[in-house]
């Protein structure tokens, strides 16, 4: 209750940037819970997609994927 320190709880996800070409805003968000990849990308619209690898499968950041497996 009073004085007990509330555990800080990461956000669902977490951005990156990438380098920006031809004035196309851009970025990769993480999902901290399972480690797939999402591309957000922003000009006159914008528009998210899961990344996903040459079969088909989501792109996992393995660091967040090991990180959850840790806990």
């Amino acid at each position: 209750m009073f004085g007990e320190k509330k555990k800080k709880e990461e956000p669902r996800f977490v951005e990156t940037m990438v380098p920006n070409e031809g004035g196309c805003f851009t970025r990769i968000l993480v999902d901290t819970e399972n480690g797939v990849q999402y591309l957000f990308a922003y000009l006159e619209s914008g528009g998210l997609t899961v990344m996903v690898d040459q079969d088909g499968k989501p792109l996992i950041n393995e660091a967040y994927r090991r990180k959850k497996e840790k806990e």
